[in-house]
């Protein structure tokens, strides 16, 4: 079983550390979610990450980055792309930029492709990584397809048994996943949406955000674009108007939903009807839900403007059908 450590003990970086560069996988808090972070230049290490989510090679990593220096070392920035780096940085944007031939970024981190997901958290994880040297990739940690962690328990939970070092840092604050966005030749596109509204990043390059469904048979660049993802054992009902025989019930805002009362069990996003604190929630109370032993989960309506974007995007990867 996996050991915990407090981000708040000294030696926890130092532990940590040791265990990246023995190329074992470390789960490790940021801002979004709990990220599974290994060497994103080793081999070896990546295939643990692999292994330990059950996760397809074919779905690429997120490379974590301490400073833009590091991020240049591996990818090759646009003047648009430094200017989002600049403005978001550190925080919960991620770029899919070029990769620099020099690079050290493994290929079965970034799928084989000619490009990689870059990204700059905040707080420990840019710590982490500035004390072990190189980029981390870092995927959320739990096993794949499965409702992302945003505390340590929800680690234990589901990767416990198959990671020896887990780092508590306390609840996620922002519970849903970095936004992550292709910068090419003067253009936007949004890959998946997350902690950072579109419209944030619209305001800051000057140009629209294209939103783009993509295509059959077209190759995955970047993590959270499968179809199937985020989900819980329950089936997941959207939009819901009512609560069925059986049915948990997670809703937005004060308005009622028919049936409540008989609910499996309740769980109230926001009763403010904050978009902040409804991704924050998110996953734990698609978890609670979850483990409420319900036959399903009724999901009322949640506006899609701003971070709702997120949101809805989680909800809908979790209603479709499992492969």
């Amino acid at each position: 079983m996996a050991r915990i450590l407090s981000t708040l003990d000294p030696d926890t970086l130092t532990q940590a550390c040791d265990a990246l560069r023995r190329g074992e996988p470390v789960a490790v808090p940021t801002e979004t979610v709990y990220g599974l972070a290994a060497d994103a230049t080793h081999p070896g290490a990546i295939t643990a990450i692999y292994e330990a989510k059950g996760r397809p090679r074919f779905n690429p990593l997120i490379s974590h980055v301490s400073d833009i220096d590091m991020a240049r070392a591996h990818v090759r920035f646009s003047p648009l792309a430094e200017k989002l780096a600049r403005a978001f940085w550190p925080g919960a944007l991620t770029l899919v930029l070029p990769l620099e031939p020099s690079g050290a970024i493994h290929p079965l981190a970034t799928a084989g492709l000619a490009t990689a997901a870059v990204r700059m958290p905040q707080g420990f994880a840019r710590e982490l990584i500035a004390t072990f040297g190189r980029p981390l990739a870092a995927p959320s940690a739990n096993r794949s397809g499965r409702v992302s962690p945003t505390s340590a328990e929800h680690v234990a939970e589901d990767l416990g048994e198959r990671i020896g070092l887990i780092l508590d840092g306390g609840r996620c604050p922002i519970g849903v996943e970095s936004t992550i966005v292709a910068v090419e030749d003067g253009r936007l596109r949004l890959l998946r949406p997350g902690g950072i509204a579109a419209e944030a990043i619209e305001e800051i390059a000057g140009l629209a955000v294209e939103r783009q469904q993509p295509q059959p048979g077209e190759a995955v660049i970047a993590p959270g674009m499968l179809t199937s993802h985020y989900a819980p054992q329950a089936a997941v009902r959207l939009n819901a108007a009512d609560v069925r025989p059986g049915e948990a019930l997670i809703r937005f805002g004060e308005a009622p939903v028919a049936g409540e009362d008989r609910a499996h069990a309740v769980f109230n996003l926001s009763p403010a009807g904050d978009l902040r604190e409804a991704a924050a929630n998110l996953f734990d109370f698609l978890k609670r839900a979850d483990a409420s032993g319900a036959s399903a989960i009724a999901v009322a309506p949640v506006p899609a403007h701003g971070l709702g974007e997120a949101i809805n995007d989680r909800l809908e990867r979790a209603a479709a059908p499992r492969p």
